[in-house]
């Protein structure tokens, strides 16, 4: 597979997931292509709800022609599961698929490197960090509230794209709000221009 072609069938990842995006809280939208001889097999992004996961919907879809194939992957497949079920990174290596190339890497507890390792570990062939800058955007909120427990907040006319709004009274700790939505697991918050969104600035909480 050529670098033109990887970068082609990741943006297509890239494409999928953002299409998703704001529906899957609380996991973050994630796309998978699985390629085989130059043809997609397989292309799925998590499902509204956050579950299935990608992987988990491409590779039964995919069926025998999963074996020696290529995953191109947004995030890097679980290598774990918060619900104890077979992770991503399982799903690949049982289908057989011998290469997979990653956009980003999850820091998140269920992966941090994890996934990658298991893929690793089993023989498969693992790139990262294809296309990583245009990846970026579906995975912001998403790592910020990893890093800071609290979601990204940024102005926006519309939400879309968004998996929350911020609607605090004028009377309400903003700063409490805040880390209630990141416990809540949002990751994307939005709020309209005006006063709200001016209080947040002053105090910080606005994403810039």
């Amino acid at each position: 597979m050529s670098a033109a072609d990887d970068a082609r069938w990741m943006q297509r990842a890239i494409d999928l997931a953002k299409a998703r995006m704001g529906e899957t809280w609380p996991n973050p939208s994630v796309g998978c292509v699985i390629v085989k001889d130059g043809e997609v097999v397989a292309e799925e992004a998590t499902a509204p709800g956050g579950r299935p996961h990608a992987e988990e919907q491409a590779v039964p879809e995919a069926g025998d022609r999963a074996q020696g194939a290529t995953a191109y992957v947004t995030l890097e497949p679980c290598g774990a599961r918060s619900s104890g079920r077979k992770s991503c990174s399982h799903f690949l290596t049982e289908a057989g698929v011998a290469r997979v190339v990653v956009a980003a890497v999850d820091p998140s507890p269920f992966a941090a490197g994890r996934g990658v390792e298991r893929l690793r570990k089993a023989g498969l062939e693992v790139e990262t960090g294809l296309l990583s800058d245009e990846a970026a955007v579906l995975y912001e909120g998403y790592l910020h509230r990893v890093e800071t427990g609290r979601p990204m907040v940024r102005i926006s006319e519309t939400g879309e794209g968004f998996d929350a709004r911020f609607a605090a009274s004028a009377k309400a700790d903003l700063t409490t709000e805040l880390n209630r939505l990141g416990e809540a697991g949002y990751t994307r918050v939005w709020v309209g221009p005006g006063e709200l969104a001016d209080a947040l600035a002053e105090q910080g909480l606005l994403t810039v």
